[in-house]
């Protein structure tokens, strides 16, 4: 071994060494700040079943996913169209010019239904400082460019912790129906509508996806908005008539609130981290992730355990990321470092991303968040499987478990990945990672190498190994999470 390898060496241990220990600070801190909120038993949730808590899943509810903007956003934008009493929006950012169906813009699909109900809009207010986007100024500029000329109600929630924000995505619609995914309303950062083919089009394309609700567990998504607008506003929000079952399928909301945020919720609430635990923890042949980020030490700590120790030889861990995450890269992949290496060469282990296909093509970026667990478990919402969304932002998320319901949602994903349809992917899951997944990705992955366009979507997500920097990730939460 020469000099420059064995230092090479050296220094990727040390990497390793000091990230563990930083990690190790930064789940102690979690379980410290947890116990002193009497909300420890996020982390410690046994395996399987729903979050403890409230609220409890509830029957009675029809769920349908929608992938994609091209499909998300007429939706929405017929739902709100066809309002008979209020329409609530929460959201991280909203962009009036965003085009939701045709030429329809947000602004104008709002301003035509306040002539006719009530229209409330309740935005993070920003960022205090303009170091990040968007700042305090952006977002008083934006509300009035939504608000000007029109009957909308619009408030700016500056109640967050430091360096944090609100992140849920949420539209209510007459108390009877509500939208709870990642898709913000808003152009920032990257055009939301994009199609399933996600076909060359000069610019980032946008892989996102959100669901809409109906039925009883709508009445937890519009108490949660009625919550954070009397704590900001001081109004309060009539609740409304109960929600009249729409089907058979049970749900359960669960949300990231931080502890002392809000004064009627001062110990906050953390049971998308505890849904996301206790489905990892009962895993026993698939787990397979779609998110933003992926940095969560005490998810991490679970995926590599189920890696070193698999419950059956057949179990697989499937995750689609960004090829470019906005911000903390390395973070997720010095993760993927340590989740490799857990795998250890089994192949138990695929990390792939979505490009446009063809010459000129740009990535997909990968917005969405969900989580599916033996095809038994689904969650779908705004919380990305960092701290951020984990601990500190305001989310939300709905949990179901009903094979039929999950079984299809995962055939209705893959089927866009994979480029087939969705009658073709009803066989064994680690059959289909195996001979389907993991050569399309690493086929397209060496075309990228050999510098010819891609004939895919999906491509192997590079570099995942354990030489990534892997003390970035611990750090970055030891700055951000107090």
């Amino acid at each position: 071994m020469d000099l420059r390898a064995r230092a090479d060496g050296l220094k990727e241990r040390g990497d390793q060494a000091l990230g563990g220990t930083l990690e190790r600070v930064l789940v102690a801190h979690h379980r410290r700040r947890l116990r002193r909120v009497d909300r420890l038993r996020s982390l410690e949730a046994p395996a399987g079943g729903w979050a403890a808590g409230d609220p409890p899943p509830r029957k009675g509810n029809r769920l349908e996913v929608f992938v994609d903007g091209s499909t998300a956003l007429p939706a929405i934008a017929e739902a709100v169209e066809g309002a008979g009493s209020h329409v609530w929006l929460a959201g991280w950012h909203f962009s009036p010019e965003l085009p939701v169906r045709g030429s329809t813009t947000v602004r104008e699909l709002l301003a035509e239904a306040a002539e006719r109900v009530e229209v409330r809009v309740l935005a993070w207010a920003g960022a205090p400082l303009p170091l990040f986007h968007p700042a305090r100024r952006e977002v008083r500029k934006t509300r009035e460019r939504l608000v000007a000329g029109t009957k909308i109600a619009c408030a700016l929630d500056d109640l967050e912790r430091p360096m944090h924000c609100h992140h849920e995505k949420l539209v209510i619609v007459d108390g009877r129906a509500a939208f709870v995914g990642g898709i913000d309303l808003s152009l920032l950062g990257g055009d939301r509508l994009d199609t399933p083919s996600h076909p060359p089009r000069g610019r980032l394309g946008w892989h996102d996806a959100t669901a809409r609700v109906e039925g009883r567990a709508v009445s937890d998504v519009a108490a949660h908005f009625a919550l954070r607008w009397r704590e900001v506003t001081g109004e309060v929000l009539p609740p409304g008539a109960a929600p009249e079952p729409a089907d058979g399928l049970e749900l359960q909301v669960v949300r990231t609130v931080p502890n002392r945020v809000y004064s009627s919720l001062p110990s906050g609430d953390f049971r998308i981290l505890e849904s996301y635990l206790r489905a990892l923890r009962s895993a026993e042949s698939l787990i397979y992730l779609e998110s933003q980020f992926l940095w969560s030490p005490e998810l991490i700590s679970v995926l590599a355990d189920k890696l070193r120790s698999p419950p059956r030889d057949e179990f697989r861990l499937v995750v689609l990321l960004p090829a470019r995450p906005k911000n903390g890269n390395e973070d997720t992949r010095g993760q993927l470092g340590v989740l490799a290496a857990a795998d250890g060469g089994a192949g138990r282990f695929l990390a792939c991303t979505l490009w446009q296909p063809g010459a000129g093509a740009k990535p997909v970026y990968v917005h969405a968040k969900i989580g599916i667990v033996d095809d038994r478990w689904l969650t779908l919402g705004s919380a990305n499987l960092n701290d951020h969304s984990l601990f500190n932002d305001t989310e939300m998320n709905v949990v179901a478990q009903d094979p039929e319901v999950v079984r299809a949602v995962r055939r209705r994903l893959w089927s866009e990945h994979l480029e087939c349809e969705p009658s073709e992917l009803g066989g064994d899951v680690t059959q289909i990672v195996d001979e389907r997944w993991r050569p399309l990705a690493e086929e397209q992955l060496e075309r990228a190498m050999r510098g010819e366009p891609g004939t895919h979507k999906l491509r192997l997500l590079p570099d995942v190994s354990r030489r990534t920097k892997g003390v970035l990730g611990p750090v970055n939460g030891l700055l951000v999470d107090g």
